[in-house]
């Protein structure tokens, strides 16, 4: 990572530091955020005249994906001649969430099943991703004045992965086919997994009722994410292992996921969410941001994602050459 990178990791740690108090107790100064971390220029249609000079606050998660996420909102905005403050990596969903409904943040991208069940209070998901969408959306809308735009296919949930070896050696596709592996030989099913995933309602307990295996009966280590991920390319200590579908080391360490052939897992497709008073002063931002519905897929997250966490790339420079590959912005 260059001293560049690093700086902007350290503002941004700052930053969200900065707005946990500010939501416990006093201001921390976080109202304008940093500036958009790499410029760039407008695509082939030029700026939007609408919307220069015109300011906005873009927030996000401090993961990979949602740092790349917040990106490519930040730069899309920047290229239409808008004047961005960047919030892209605060600590945690309720983090982002209260700046968004406080007025901190204008805009960002957010997951339909985190809305629905974290958010909103929802104990069962709906599994339909449209009637998801659909219900996050007219909920967010009635209670806070968030507008929903059209959701992307990135559908970023649970899974269980394996290596290719593994695969091959138990003829496992399919959950139904792990399913009928636990029945007939439960210690060939060891499965790795986090803490929360082991207890959680739409984690491993729900999983077990869905597919008819008992889960008392598989060997399950508890491991934090990022040792699952190598430790089930290996398959030694980790036969099976829980994942997150679009993550990057899926695809760098060469793992095979499993089909949810029931669709058990509830749906966490990613669509920008945006105060609807900031929306309704410049409604041209719909139409500025409606090309990352056609553009992000589960595998365009995937490669985007692997090039920060398998490559080492700074997340800006995988945002806005994505967004220019694609002929949406120019790079200066």
């Amino acid at each position: 990572m260059t001293r560049a990178a690093m700086t902007r990791a350290a503002m941004r740690k700052l930053l969200a530091s900065c707005l946990t108090a500010v939501l416990v107790a006093t201001g921390c100064g976080l109202s304008d955020g940093g500036s958009v971390p790499l410029p760039v220029g407008p695509g082939p249609g030029g700026p939007t005249p609408a919307l220069e000079g015109v300011r906005v606050t873009v927030g996000g998660k401090d993961f990979t994906e949602g740092v790349i996420s917040s990106y490519l909102v930040e730069f899309l905005l920047a290229a239409a001649g808008m004047e961005v403050s960047d919030m892209s990596s605060l600590a945690g969903s309720n983090s982002f969430r209260q700046a968004l409904i406080s007025g901190q943040v204008d805009i960002g991208m957010e997951y339909t099943g985190t809305a629905w069940m974290s958010y909103l209070g929802n104990s069962e998901p709906i599994r339909d991703p449209e009637a998801q969408w659909a219900a996050v959306r007219d909920a967010d809308l009635a209670g806070h004045d968030i507008r929903w735009m059209r959701p992307t296919t990135v559908d970023n949930t649970y899974s269980f992965a394996m290596s290719r070896a593994t695969a091959e050696e138990t003829g496992v596709r399919t959950f139904s086919d792990y399913a009928r592996l636990v029945r007939s030989d439960p210690g060939s099913a060891l499965t790795c997994m986090e803490t929360e995933f082991s207890v959680r309602r739409d984690g491993w307990p729900g999983l077990a009722q869905a597919y008819g295996f008992d889960a008392a009966a598989v060997p399950t280590p508890i491991m934090q994410p990022g040792i699952i991920y190598q430790a089930t390319s290996v398959g030694r200590e980790c036969r099976f292992g829980e994942v997150y579908t679009t993550d990057g080391r899926v695809k760098g360490l060469d793992l095979v996921v499993l089909e949810d052939d029931r669709r058990y897992f509830p749906v966490y497709n990613l669509a920008t969410v945006i105060r609807g008073e900031f929306l309704d002063a410049h409604p041209e931002i719909e139409e500025v941001l409606a090309p990352l519905v056609d553009v992000l897929t589960n595998e365009v997250m995937v490669e985007l994602n692997m090039r920060v966490d398998v490559d080492g790339d700074d997340p800006a420079l995988v945002a806005r050459d994505f967004l220019v590959e694609r002929g949406l912005v120019s790079a200066e």
